[in-house]
């Protein structure tokens, strides 16, 4: 009951606010991919407009009876291990550095979509590319890009300073010279979220973007200041209840500020009721949020 208080107070304090809706609009971009597997089971609560929704995690049904062995290797029902057939692995050079990343798809230029996830502490480039761990929802991303005519990458990332958010940069502008007519979408998990702020709030890097996802990532306040309000870049923020890295309250007033500040923003808070630091990665509904962006 505890929790349930806590999660109605934040609740009815976002509710005060006006917003505007932002309903999805146009065809669906991305095509289905096992979307009876992935796609939220039961959504217990949804406020402004649908962009904050509480969606219900079960440890049982999400994860012990998803997985083969927990939080290791999921059953072989969630997979499809067709993107394996454009997988490669790739070197950039920039900055002086050389930046490590895997893709699939169309990573080679021809790509009208682009995805690139950005791990957090002690993760690697092979993280976002495991087919069977967090579910298989890295999967679940790979097959819509491969499926649907765009490109998957995931990076190493050796700082998350300047250094780090200046490589990235220079990843996406080297995909944007290989595909100059996709769009691009950045994803980043826990502290690579730092990164992801840090593209926001630089005009040459943001105008490069068409989305953003925070999943179980840091706030970071010098967003208002930077002018990223006023470019309107499409976030997604999803956290769970019982994270014990950042607290979701904290990133949901977070969010709320955007709103109030800029009650246009299209941005969109996702709270996976008992999930831990890691569940967004596991339980974010890539096509719903993807096809969401791609609207806009």
């Amino acid at each position: 009951m505890r929790r349930i208080r806590k999660i109605s107070t934040v609740f009815a304090a976002l509710c005060l606010l006006a917003v505007f809706g932002a309903g999805t609009a146009g065809a669906e971009a991305l095509a289905p991919f096992k979307d009876g597997l992935f796609k939220y089971k039961k959504i217990t609560a949804s406020h402004m407009n649908g962009d904050f929704i509480v969606v219900e995690y079960s440890k049982q049904r999400d994860l012990r009876d998803r997985d083969k062995v927990d939080e290791r290797e999921v059953f072989g029902n969630y997979v499809s291990y067709k993107p394996k057939r454009s997988r490669s692995s790739y070197e950039l050079k920039a900055n002086g550095r050389i930046v490590k990343y895997m893709g699939v798809g169309k990573a080679k230029g021809g790509a009208r979509v682009i995805v690139i996830y950005i791990h957090g502490q002690g993760g690697n480039r092979f993280q976002g590319m495991n087919d069977v761990s967090f579910g298989g929802n890295f999967n679940r991303v790979q097959n819509l890009m491969v499926r649907n005519g765009g490109a998957y990458l995931s990076a190493d990332i050796t700082s998350f300073g300047t250094k780090g958010t200046q490589d990235v940069a220079a990843l996406i502008g080297y995909q944007k010279q290989l595909s100059p007519n996709a769009r691009v979408i950045v994803a980043c998990g826990s502290m690579g979220g730092i990164i992801c702020w840090d593209l926001l709030k630089n005009a040459n890097y943001a105008r490069n973007l068409n989305g953003i996802l925070f999943m179980g990532s840091p706030q970071d306040p010098g967003f208002f200041s930077s002018g990223a309000l006023s470019r309107k870049v499409p976030i997604y923020m999803g956290y769970g209840s019982d994270d014990q890295v950042y607290n979701w309250e904290k990133q949901a007033n977070f969010f709320k500020k955007i709103k109030s500040s800029r009650p246009d923003y299209p941005i969109k808070f996702t709270l996976f009721d008992t999930g831990t630091h890691g569940t967004p990665i596991r339980m974010t509904d890539w096509r719903l949020v993807l096809n969401w962006m791609l609207s806009l």
